[in-house]
């Protein structure tokens, strides 16, 4: 399974400032640095994630963002819905009755998929690196 890469640069960056560990606000210019993607690109998916409730932004000379939730309650899939957005990946295309098997088999396997992804925290991961700010 793929996903965009606007979501990889989203967990990537979740995952940076949940790992430098500080309430001071994160300037997109050094988030975008550390990733080696253009600002404004990252800025669009920091605009999603704070309409996610995941960030906040914070203005002025020394704004940027910071985590609005507890890091520790930030799933993989918090991420993935902020920026996807929370529609199912498996449609069938075939024009049937609703009882298709094989969508059956797909939406329980998103189910899963879903489960797993909610049950994984990214403040997990984060207590593994060391992020010098």
């Amino acid at each position: 399974m793929k996903y965009s890469k606007a979501t990889n640069y989203a967990l990537h960056t979740m995952l940076f400032m949940m790992a430098a560990g500080t309430d001071k606000p994160v300037g997109v210019q050094q988030l975008a640095e550390r990733q080696g993607v253009s600002p404004t690109y990252l800025s669009k998916i920091l605009t999603k994630l704070v309409k996610g409730g995941l960030i906040e932004s914070a203005s002025g000379a020394n704004g940027g963002y910071r985590l609005k939730r507890k890091k520790e309650d930030i799933s993989f899939l918090d991420v993935i819905h902020a920026i996807e957005g929370t529609a199912s990946l498996f449609e069938c295309s075939l024009d049937h009755s609703s009882e298709c098997l094989i969508q059956q088999v797909m939406v329980e396997g998103e189910q899963k998929m879903e489960q797993h992804l909610q049950s994984q925290k990214l403040s997990t991961l984060a207590e593994k690196i060391t992020v010098v700010l």
